[in-house]
């Protein structure tokens, strides 16, 4: 007997549950956890849906060769499902498999951080590069989408910098370039991103960047500012090495120290198992002095 009942899990996706979880009714027989996760499912799948309309416009800005940076957070979020889910269940079910599962998974990733760190610092060169190329591509794209617009801004901002190596990257755009065939009212500007801040201003000139670039270097230095965004990140990292290091050498030991729990909560399992006994079967006998014949289940 088929019994299809609707039981929201969140009701802020209720329209969407509603419509999509009657075709998985509910049998009798099922047990409740497996109703739980199938509602559960079903009601985060909106998020995920969210998360793709939001960042579907990326993958035309980080020169992956194609890919959709969304698939590489939907497989960072499955393999800190999967990793997460291992260890948790593993000891709550005292599973030994779950446990070595995690503890392996964790130090492969563990040593796949290592080794990318030890890469980073050797090819340093190689990475100032291709951070350049990528701020040059987006610069490209400044106006073609919102959200990229937003994101160079805040970026600039808060670095307070300028393109990727100066002011002059933005001739890359062609609504800011310095060409006569430019007809752009931007031309030879830059955004308000790159404008130095006065701190009377309440509101935000959103053409102060007008023609600047058309000015000497040394006129230049009094409206934006002409460094660069790469050599800025650069002082950011040595300014705060310390406070780097401490993140990474912090998130290094909890990966290491999770391992250590997983294998000494291993151990202790195969121990406890190895001293285990099975306890003797209880024998009944017929009694002592006894004429009857013991029945057929005394021994």
């Amino acid at each position: 007997m088929m019994s299809c009942v609707f039981h929201p899990l969140f009701p802020e996706h209720s329209d969407f549950v509603m419509l999509a979880y009657p075709v998985f009714c509910r049998r009798r027989k099922v047990s409740p956890r497996i109703q739980f996760v199938v509602r559960l499912g079903f009601s985060q799948f909106p998020a995920v849906c969210l998360l793709q309309g939001v960042l579907s416009n990326i993958s035309s800005i980080t020169d992956l060769g194609g890919l959709d940076p969304v698939w590489l957070f939907m497989v960072v979020g499955g393999v800190m499902f999967i990793l997460g889910f291992a260890g948790c269940i593993g000891a709550l079910r005292e599973n030994t498999f779950l446990l070595k599962f995690f503890s392996v998974f964790l130090g492969i990733i563990f040593f796949l951080e290592l080794t990318a760190g030890i890469l980073a610092f050797v090819f340093k060169d190689w990475i100032k590069d291709q951070l350049n190329l990528f701020i040059n591509n987006n610069i490209r794209a400044y106006r073609d989408d919102i959200d990229l617009q937003n994101l160079i801004d805040f970026t600039q901002e808060y670095w307070e910098c300028c393109g990727a190596f100066g002011a002059d990257d933005w001739n890359l755009n062609i609504y800011f370039n310095c060409t006569d065939t430019n007809p752009s009212r931007e031309k030879c500007g830059v955004p308000f991103s790159c404008c130095t801040k006065d701190p009377a201003e309440d509101v935000i000139n959103t053409q102060c960047g007008y023609d600047v670039r058309a000015k000497s270097d040394s006129e230049q230095k009094d409206y934006i500012n002409v460094k660069g965004c790469v050599p800025q990140f650069e002082k950011w990292l040595q300014d705060n090495l310390t406070l780097v290091a401490g993140i990474f050498i912090g998130v290094a030991l909890l990966q290491i120290f999770g391992i250590c729990l997983a294998q000494n909560l291993v151990s202790d399992i195969e121990a406890v198992r190895a001293s285990w006994v099975p306890p003797q079967l209880s024998v009944r006998r017929a009694p002592p002095h006894s004429s009857k014949k013991a029945p057929a289940y005394y021994s």
